[in-house]
């Protein structure tokens, strides 16, 4: 008997009460035993466990693999090398995931540039702000619910002199705009604040902050890896001036920063 459906990224999963576990995907029906034990080594899907954590990582969609698979294989050149056809090849291509990765956010593709994953980027973002104004502007802002690789780089810098206010949030996880209001003095450079909280997925008022930063002109940076790509994301109407993004969160491969304001601009994936 069927006790419940959920729906992940419109790949529906049937959960039934039986020893067997029914799933529908592209079209093709599975049966997965759970007292079997799943082997590794072994190719089958019978026995293996369904993943459910989306939002952790994705699989990587099949036709990001087929438009990847040419570059392991016949075009393979260095897109740096701009003397020969290999490298032009590649050159071109890199060039237009960039505008593709551009359009996505609203930014332009002169403002992309690609990291190892997005904890490079938040590190590359907060750190790399921080220090450029560490002459005039020694204060950052963020919260105490930011991830992980956020904190630990404020917690760097607080290491090297600077000051750090980690904003609380309320009982639903959101951030107090007036508590931001109050936070930002004239020492502060940035303001580091997630766009979707990755453990408790609460979206923050992005848009307002975008407007208070602005009107404070300090730096405004989201880490947008749980957002981009399921709620729309613009740079420009949003005011962010650096924004984090991750490819393996919507089924690409594991492991980008954006430079505007005629300084820094990051949408790093």
């Amino acid at each position: 008997m069927i006790r419940n459906v959920i729906k992940i990224f419109d790949l529906p999963v049937v959960l039934a009460k039986s020893q067997q576990i029914k799933t529908i995907f592209s079209g093709v029906n599975k049966n997965l035993s759970t007292d079997s034990k799943y082997d590794g080594n072994n190719e089958s899907f019978i026995g293996r466990p369904l993943y459910l954590d989306a939002q952790a990582t994705t699989p990587l969609d099949p036709r990001v693999l087929d438009a990847m698979l040419p570059y392991f294989t016949c075009y393979y050149g260095n897109p740096h090398s701009r003397t020969h056809a290999y490298g032009w090849e590649t050159e071109k291509a890199v060039e237009k995931a960039r505008s593709q990765v551009a359009n996505l956010i609203g930014a332009d593709p002169k403002e992309i540039i690609f990291t190892s994953g997005a904890t490079e980027c938040n590190n590359i973002a907060v750190k790399g702000v921080a220090r450029f104004y560490k002459s005039k502007k020694k204060h950052i802002v963020t919260t105490q619910t930011e991830h992980k690789c956020v904190l630990d780089s404020c917690r760097a810098l607080e290491a090297e002199g600077f000051s750090v206010t980690y904003l609380a949030v309320n009982h639903n996880g959101i951030i107090s705009l007036e508590e931001l209001d109050k936070a930002i003095t004239p020492e502060t450079s940035l303001v580091s604040i997630m766009t979707v909280n990755n453990e408790i997925g609460v979206k923050q008022p992005v848009n307002e902050i975008g407007r208070l930063c602005r009107k404070k002109k300090v730096f405004f940076h989201t880490d947008a890896a749980q957002a981009v790509g399921k709620i729309p994301m613009d740079v420009q109407s949003m005011n962010i001036d650096l924004m984090s993004i991750s490819g393996h969160k919507i089924y690409g491969p594991k492991g980008k920063i954006n430079n505007k304001r005629t300084l820094f601009k990051c949408y790093c994936m």
